[in-house]
């Protein structure tokens, strides 16, 4: 690096904190780490799994819809300690990001996030989460192409990011989302083929498997379906900007099988546990990453509730927010911290790269100016 990209790098790094309410002092301020963000969403993935694994009332048929082999899913998930039973459900969250990084949202431990928005459920999240503010507009999942522009458009349009931008999803609305018609921006969406022209047999396969394979949503296609392509893109791209979206968690949730939200919850763990081993062992990446993990939305509680999400449904604001790269001190799980906002995101996505999303958009959030105090300074 430069001396003047070394100075540019550092006052970008006092602006944010300043304008994120941190403050830091001049020995405290060293160029940022971070050249790549990856923001990985688990649609509908509720804290309460999070933080305390495996929920002991809905481990049956009555209220988690379990049709059977109720004492194998006990086995794999269920043990008395709250902290043993949610690093089985999440092992590489728990022993890795949260070791090594920051993860916000135990109510039980006085951390709150929550969205901003007032209705609690997909577009209108994913609209806070990528724009950094609500709209009141955006009310309903089928509302069409997005007037907002995210921030990874944003970012698109930056010179040095051009064209290193990408988006991988299960959901289809995501071309509304980030407005594809506007941004276009590369996105494998859906139940569109991820493959393309000549391909080997493998790559055919999968092709097919998505032309055949019985849907579970239209628009949704499964997790496993997704990850293929993602791990495979990184031979052809390295984007520095990338956002993953996985659905099931939220799919088996409305479907009432707890059984198989579980197993969805857990797989998610080992796909983002996948896709950061991957990334190590690319040069592009190694050291010079950042994670953001979150949810779109909670859910209800109870025996009934925990299937759905939305104003009816009583704690669906409330989500969880993790974070894990070279410049995020390792405070692990934080209690009783100021509230965090799902329409922070955005702002911290931008600050990770050394970029003001706020200037070009004043109505965001401003990010979380805790996962950005560096791994090697402490926050004051």
């Amino acid at each position: 690096m430069s001396n003047r990209s070394c100075v540019r790098s550092v006052l970008r790094v006092l602006v944010l904190a300043l304008l994120a309410g941190a403050p830091l002092a001049w020995a405290d301020v060293a160029p940022l780490k971070t050249r790549n963000v990856v923001l990985i969403v688990s649609d509908g993935l509720r804290w309460q799994e999070i933080f305390t694994g495996a929920d002991p009332t809905l481990l049956n048929e009555k209220n988690g819809g379990i049709w059977d082999k109720e004492a194998d899913l006990r086995r794999a998930f269920w043990r008395d300690d709250v902290n043993e039973r949610r690093r089985l459900l999440f092992p590489f969250i728990w022993g890795t990001i949260a070791a090594h990084g920051q993860i916000f949202g135990n109510q039980l431990k006085g951390s709150v996030a929550r969205v901003t928005n007032t209705f609690w459920f997909s577009y209108p999240g994913y609209n806070e989460m990528l724009t950094g503010h609500a709209d009141a507009r955006v009310n309903s999942n089928e509302f069409g192409p997005n007037p907002n522009v995210t921030v990874f458009e944003w970012l698109n349009g930056l010179p040095d990011l051009k064209g290193r931008v990408a988006v991988f999803a299960t959901w289809a609305a995501f071309k509304d989302i980030f407005n594809v018609g506007r941004s276009h921006l590369p996105l494998q969406v859906g139940w569109d083929l991820p493959y393309e022209g000549h391909v080997g047999p493998r790559e055919a396969l999968l092709n097919q498997l998505y032309r055949t394979t019985t849907q579970l949503e239209d628009t949704d296609v499964y997790d496993s379906f997704l990850q293929i392509p993602l791990m495979d893109s990184f031979a052809r791209a390295q984007p520095r900007v990338l956002f993953v979206g996985y659905g099931e968690t939220d799919n088996w949730g409305h479907m009432g099988r707890y059984d198989l939200l579980l197993h969805a919850a857990h797989s998610f763990d080992h796909y983002v546990e996948q896709l950061w081993n991957t990334l190590q062992r690319l040069p592009a990446y190694r050291d010079q990453t950042t994670f953001i993990l979150t949810a779109d939305h909670g859910r209800g509680s109870g025996p009934l509730e925990w299937k759905e999400h939305g104003v009816g449904q009583k704690g669906s604001e409330n989500i969880w927010i993790a974070v894990m790269g070279p410049d995020t001190a390792p405070l692990g799980e934080r209690s009783h911290t100021g509230e965090v906002h799902q329409a922070q995101i955005a702002a911290t996505v931008a600050a990770l790269l050394g970029e003001d999303y706020r200037k070009a958009m004043p109505l965001a959030a401003p990010p979380i100016a805790a996962v950005l105090t560096g791994a090697g300074r402490s926050e004051r």
